[in-house]
């Protein structure tokens, strides 16, 4: 064997160990536990909800070890571009604000939000909710909303670190209702005790210009071996029967979307 047949043995098995040490590595998830059921915690504070099954399904396609990190939704971006985790896998929209920072992954599910009030509001509109108080996710997409629409109408938007704050100052009147999507207010919310008094009104809100194209995995720019990955293992959940098993552990309807 002479020196350049070592050099390019040498050369493979180095990149051979650094792929299987790429594959066997850990990923720091990032997740915002307050929003049930796409993420929350157990009784025993274990990471759970769609978001977190999705996240550990991708990482065994990815060869991969999902470890958890938890962080509050507004701070969400700044850790990601900080390196304090890897990847957002925490029902973050793809829109065209957050694409200026970050890069996506191919959508895992797609869902309407709503505005939600109690049944006895007869709500027609932003103007027919005049004077009302509205708390929303800071930093959300349902934020972008409420001050798009909402707070030119007359409604008071106050603005909450985590989602399930919100639902507590409804309970308690200090809030009059809120705007989040449509399959988490269900279950984070309405299916309660305490969301008895209260339905979703009005259309679903879907607009892109509120609400982007559907809800990806967030990663720092120019990671593009990552995002080819993670892409791959989304289409693979999606083809394997994985991710409709997901679905339907936490859903009646198909959340993949339009």
């Amino acid at each position: 064997m002479n020196m350049s047949q070592k050099t390019i043995l040498s050369l493979s098995t180095w990149m051979l160990a650094s792929s299987l040490a790429w594959a066997q590595a850990e990923l720091k998830v990032a997740i915002d536990p307050t929003y049930e059921p796409f993420t929350f915690k157990t009784p025993d504070g274990k990471p759970a909800g769609f978001d977190v099954d999705i996240a550990n399904a991708l990482c065994e396609k990815m060869k991969r070890k999902c470890v958890f990190v938890e962080q509050v939704w507004d701070s969400m971006i700044p850790g990601l571009q900080a390196k304090k985790y890897d990847v957002i896998i925490s029902s973050m929209s793809i829109t065209a604000e957050r694409q200026k920072v970050v890069d996506f992954s191919d959508k895992y599910y797609n869902t309407p939000s709503k505005v939600v009030l109690k049944n006895t509001v007869k709500y027609s509109g932003p103007a027919s909710i005049k004077g009302l108080k509205i708390g929303v996710l800071k930093g959300s997409t349902q934020e972008k909303y409420a001050l798009g629409e909402l707070k030119p109408a007359g409604v008071s938007v106050v603005a909450y670190e985590a989602q399930d704050q919100v639902y507590l100052d409804i309970k308690s009147g200090r809030l009059d209702g809120t705007v989040a999507d449509v399959l988490e207010v269900t279950g984070g919310f309405l299916s309660k005790p305490e969301g008895k008094d209260f339905a979703v009104a009005g259309e679903p809100l879907s607009m892109p210009k509120y609400f982007g194209t559907g809800v990806g995995v967030a990663m720092r720019k120019g990671q593009k071996d990552l995002k080819t990955a993670v892409n791959a293992a989304i289409k693979t959940i999606r083809s394997d029967g994985t991710y409709k098993k997901l679905n339907d552990k936490y859903f009646q309807i198909d959340v993949w979307g339009n």
